[in-house]
């Protein structure tokens, strides 16, 4: 495969830093497949190579990745319900807590979790595209890998090339497949719904801790503080994280070191036989004693594993070892210390139960704890907020999504992303959750509905990855299903009955997130349908070319074309309407592959399609590259690209001349604007599902801005598609 050489902007090396060029007179237009020799352009595994950058890793992903989790003694007793609680009921409560930790923090999300990445890259949706890429079960077909395509697998895991019986059910199955997608996007929009509740139990819980030294400070006006610091917060993200990212993590290194040595002295102080809680018989004695309960407390003790899912879905900002360092040497011991000190303190002073986590501190160090305490919250709320950004634009990329402004607030940092028009939602949501529902134990109940189903989620694909892709023995599989599907659904049965306590609010707010993803999921899949079996082939293309009443105009013309094999219906629609095309036209397709990262080598590949003047471009991305190129920069890079090929015959000098001749003349970016006509035969379900899809496509930003074309290079030509 020839490749062009390297070209760059005066300023720099351009983004997409090389092309490649086929020279294909017969090509059918087929997006030539990713190449699996070609290492992706992911640097997060590279950051991780040796044991200093380990450790400084492991530091920064205290401020980043931790923060949920280590806060999370905020609100964990405070969000319980205990009627007259005995010494027996904290050691029960305790025992849970601990083995929650150690089960799910430990083995599930630390030791096995870590291992199921997408090429370095974490989270439901991630693991989600890793069986699509391995399985070839994805539903849209531009989303697909090429069958060609061999990617390698995911941590290592040789992936057989016999797909497993469960493997060859969902490519067979359409209704398994769009189930499988089902789960995804609820993990999906439950996380955002967690991107909504963290900021606001957090800072909330955070900010209460004012009320003990001023007992005349009301509610109210701890409301009206959190959400103050939350506006103040979110008004800060068009900044990015990247010039404080480095103060969080002394911030939460703070709060990971003094909330365990409070909790050593709590021990010390009211009961030192704490740990005599670690065996499992003191949660078969509670349950055994408090029955029905004791099974509802387990909604408020769920939260103590809150922030767990952040430590696999921000993997991509950082490396496996890193997270499992910080995770192993501070936070597990800081939570484990912490809730020992709570409970021990609990234990000795039952009265003080819902007087919230500052009553267990010590009077001479209150105040610091409390300034401590308060920015550790505001930093938890950021982790989430930034986790938000990222899975929106992985929702974006892979066309699950409406378009939404995506900024890159970093110009290292691929993944350091920020949605003005996603954050500006979430401080709204925020601020209402805290004054709407400013009880703290109602926002418990929703969270613990958020955290629960995630993880449920989570252990779901976890299990077809090991099925599927890991061909993991059946035996250590069922061991893994069992112990975690079992445990979490407990969990999951205990927080629904809190649905009508504050439970609500998550589903309210998914269930709006799944409408609008799936809407828009529903509408690109009939248009990606209609466009396939109506697209047209390089043979009707040369037809309608030499009609003599269809003229070749001057100029350079970027024709965008969605489908994978063929061309859009809208360029029939086009040519037969206009009587004309431009004298050289580079019909060009963004592909957004299921890998993370696409190396740049591969980022753009241009096709010579056999037709005078008449190429095919292809701008490959995975769903962690950027699209900042400017409009000019990608014009040249292309036109050079195609200019460096080859110069030896008088044909090839010909097609130069013509090339240069066409961008003097002007440069053209033309796309197809299809809507829907709905006619009398279309079912209710079609008519409802593609008018919402007409209003969301209506009011969401268009792929072209994102490449920088400038506005009055670009014209859209309408097209009615017959649903």
């Amino acid at each position: 495969m020839p490749t062009a050489r390297q070209f760059g902007t005066p300023q720099g090396p351009a983004v997409l830093s090389e092309v490649v060029v086929h020279s294909n007179p017969n090509a059918n237009l087929r997006i030539p497949p990713y190449s699996s020799n070609a290492p992706l352009a992911s640097t997060h595994h590279h950051m991780g190579n040796n044991r200093g950058n380990n450790l400084l890793l492991a530091y920064k992903t205290l401020g980043v990745v931790f923060g949920g989790l280590v806060t999370s003694p905020l609100y964990v007793y405070p969000s319980m319900h205990l009627k007259s609680p005995t010494e027996d009921d904290y050691l029960g409560i305790y025992s849970i807590m601990f083995w929650t930790l150690t089960l799910i923090g430990v083995v599930k999300y630390a030791s096995i979790a870590l291992k199921a990445d997408d090429q370095g890259e974490g989270g439901t949706f991630a693991l989600y595209s890793l069986l699509c890429r391995n399985l070839n079960i994805g539903i849209l077909p531009s989303k697909c890998m090429d069958s060609n395509s061999k990617v390698s697998h995911s941590s290592g895991h040789e992936g057989a090339k016999d797909h497993s019986r469960l493997g060859k059910f969902f490519e067979k199955s359409i209704i398994a497949r769009r189930v499988l997608l089902f789960i995804a996007m609820l993990g999906t929009c439950m996380l955002i719904g967690d991107g909504v509740l963290t900021p606001a139990i957090s800072v909330l819980s955070a900010m209460d801790g004012i009320r003990a030294p001023f007992p005349s400070v009301s509610k109210s006006w701890v409301e009206a503080l959190s959400a103050a610091a939350l506006i103040l917060l979110f008004l800060m993200q068009k900044f990015g994280t990247s010039r404080v990212s480095f103060l969080f993590s002394p911030i939460m290194g703070a709060w990971t070191i003094t909330t365990p040595l409070v909790g050593i002295y709590s021990i010390v102080q009211h009961y030192p036989s704490i740990f005599k809680a670690l065996s499992p018989h003191y949660i078969f004695h509670f349950f055994w004693r408090s029955g029905k309960d004791g099974w509802l407390l387990l909604g408020g003790t769920v939260l103590c594993i809150t922030g767990s899912e952040a430590l696999f879905a921000d993997l991509g900002h950082f490396s496996r070892p890193s997270i499992q360092i910080a995770f192993f040497l501070t936070i597990y011991p800081s939570l484990v210390l912490t809730y020992a000190g709570q409970t021990a303190y609990l234990i000795k002073n039952p009265s003080d139960h819902d007087d919230g986590f500052y009553k267990f501190i010590p009077t001479p160090i209150y105040w610091p704890i409390f300034i401590i305490a308060t920015s550790a919250a505001i930093v938890a709320s950021q982790s989430l907020i930034s986790a938000t950004f990222s899975i929106i634009k992985q929702s974006v990329v892979l066309d699950y999504f409406p378009r939404v402004k995506v900024v890159h607030t970093s110009p290292s940092k691929e993944g350091e992303v920020y949605s003005p028009e996603i954050n500006y939602i979430l401080m709204i949501l925020c601020v209402l959750v805290i004054l709407i529902f400013g009880d703290g134990k109602d926002i418990g109940n929703a969270f613990g509905v958020v955290v629960s189903l995630v993880m449920l989620i989570t252990t779901i694909l976890l299990t077809l990855v090991m099925i599927m892709i890991w061909r993991t023995p059946p035996v250590l599989v069922a061991l893994y299903f069992f112990v975690f599907f079992v445990m979490e659904g407990v969990y999951v049965s205990a927080v629904f009955t809190k649905f009508l306590e504050g439970g609500w609010i998550p589903f309210a707010i998914s269930l709006i997130l799944a409408f609008i993803m799936f809407g828009w999921f529903y509408g690109r899949q009939r248009k990606i349908e209609y466009e396939l079996t109506h697209k047209i082939s390089l043979d009707r293309l040369e037809q309608l070319l030499s009609d003599p009443s269809v003229q070749r105009v001057p100029g350079l013309c970027f024709f965008y074309n969605k489908i994978q094999d063929g061309l859009t219906p809208v360029l029939e629609h086009y040519i037969k309407n206009m009587k004309s095309l431009h004298k050289v036209t580079i019909f060009t397709t963004l592909s957004y592959l299921l890998v993370p990262k696409v190396a740049q080598h591969e980022r753009i590949v241009i096709d010579k399609l056999g037709l005078k003047g008449v190429y095919g471009c292809v701008i490959q991305y995975g769903f962690a590259d950027s699209l900042n190129l400017e409009g000019d920069d990608f014009v040249s890079l292309v036109t050079n690209s195609l200019q460096a090929y080859k110069k030896d015959t008088d044909p090839e000098i010909e097609e130069i001349l013509d090339l240069e001749e066409a961008r003097r003349s002007g440069v053209v970016h033309i796309r197809g604007k299809a809507r829907f006509y709905t006619g009398k035969s279309c079912s209710w379900f079609d008519r409802i599902m593609l008018a919402f899809y007409e209003v969301l496509h209506s009011n969401c930003r268009t792929a072209l801005p994102a490449l920088g074309v400038p506005l009055p290079q670009r014209i859209e030509v309408g097209m009615l598609y017959e649903a």
